[in-house]
This record gives C-alpha cells, structure tokens and sequence, in this order.
C-alpha cells in the first residue's frame, strides 16, 4: 500500500517559550542532536518503505522547508491555524490521496520501523491511532512523565501517529474540534465522546477497544487502536525534560 504521509509543523498562537529557549520562534526548528526537529522525523518517513509522498504543513513554510532535505517525493505547505482546520482541509481536496499517516515535527524519535509497525496494523481503517501501553514505556524509560488515559486493561499515550484511510475520517476530525484545546486533558477528550463512554472509562468497564467501537459507531467509521511495539514512539518533545531525554536516547545514553 502507498501512503501519503502529513508532518504538522505548525506553531501555536503566541510565544512558544521551549523554542525560545533554543534561539528560536519556531518549534519545528529547535536543534535535536544537531539538526532542526522536523528534519528527524521527515527523513524517517522518506526512508519507510510505502510512503511515497511526504507533505509538510507550517505556517511559515519557507523556513521550514530551507532545513529539510532536498526529495522530489517533499512538498512543504501552508498549514491551518490549528490542527484541525489543517486536516478539515486536506480531507475535503479532492486531490488527496489515501490512505494518509499523520505524524507531528517533534516526534524526534520516530524511525522507519515504526512508521512500517503503524501502517501494517492500520491499513484497511477509516481511522486508526497509535497507542503505547504504559508498563512498555515504564519498563523502558521509568523517569518519563506523559499524559495517560486509563482503561480496563491498561492505560495509553498517544504516539504522534494517525491513520486516515478515507474521506469519511473528517467526522473525526469534527470531533477534535471541539476539544482540540484540551488536546492533553485526557478526560475532557473522552466526556466530548458521550456520558456513557465517559462512565465507561470512569469505572474501568471498558477496554480501550470497546471504546473505539463505541465511537466508531456513533460516527459511523472502523476507528482500530494501534499499539506500537517501540515505547519510545510515545515520546516526543513538548518540554525541556523532553528535549534533554530525547537527546540522551538519540546519543546512546538513555
């Protein structure tokens, strides 16, 4: 299966205190073991096998694409002002091709080995999401904090990683709409989803898949969790103890 793979390379409105930190305004261009974070996780996508196309989206694409590599398969483009605009707009092109893979510029540790674990496990759905569970990322790096939503039979990060295998996926994308300011507030996400999943994941009566299946059929899509088999996709830099991890695992000592 080709894929068309989406980095978002955005900025937040406002000042991004961890960029400026690092001499810059941009996110996107912090150094992360000596080049710019986008370029790590663009260059994993053009060496995965079944991506074809890789498109960038910022908005200030000039800068962005002044760093990246020089790949007749890279396009660098002017994004929405949020995620969601960004995607409401790819979907709805009649141009795109699917199946899509949405990654972020700060998943600094992304590699083709993930991206080949995602794609295997979410081709066919209309939306897939890659997961990892907490004792897999416990075991291996016991000192990093992430955001977790618990569920019976474990609790999940998010990472970085999200399949759209067909237009039908922007009633999703309408969903986290609504909720995309509280995009790290992993309750209010699932109270948007309906009383009765809230409850759900409250009382630990619902797996994760139980869930998705009960979203997927109020939003009339297969939605198919992805639980990555590298704990470090759940790692991404949002934060100095983030960027100083990252760095530490990318130079061998962590």
């Amino acid at each position: 299966m080709n894929w068309t793979a989406l980095v978002l390379a955005g900025s937040r409105p406002g000042r991004d205190a961890l960029a400026e930190s690092h001499g810059t305004d941009l996110k996107a261009l912090i150094p992360v073991g000596g080049v710019a974070m986008v370029v790590r996780p663009v260059s994993a996508l053009l060496a995965a096998p079944g991506i074809t196309t890789v498109r960038v989206l910022a908005q200030q694409p000039k800068r962005i694409a002044a760093v990246l590599p020089d790949d007749p398969r890279l396009g660098v483009e002017v994004s929405g002002a949020t995620i969601a605009s960004t995607l409401e707009a790819i979907l709805a092109d009649p141009e795109t091709v699917f199946p899509l893979l949405v990654t972020t510029a700060d998943h600094a540790l992304l590699d083709a080995a993930m991206i080949a674990d995602f794609c295997a496990a979410a081709a066919g759905a209309d939306l897939a999401i890659g997961l990892v569970e907490r004792s897999a990322l416990d075991a291996r790096l016991p000192q990093t904090k992430r955001t977790w939503i618990k569920f019976r039979g474990g609790a999940y990060s998010g990472a970085n990683l999200f399949a759209f295998g067909s237009r039908d996926a922007d009633r999703a994308v309408a969903l986290w709409r609504t909720v995309e300011q509280d995009r790290k507030k992993g309750w209010r996400m699932i109270a948007a989803l309906g009383p009765l999943v809230l409850l759900g994941a409250v009382l630990r009566v619902r797996s994760l898949d139980q869930t998705l299946v009960s979203i997927g059929r109020r939003l009339e899509l297969t939605i198919r969790k992805v639980e990555l088999s590298s704990p470090l996709a759940a790692v991404d830099v949002d934060k100095p103890a983030d960027h100083i991890l990252v760095t530490a695992i990318l130079e061998g000592r962590a």
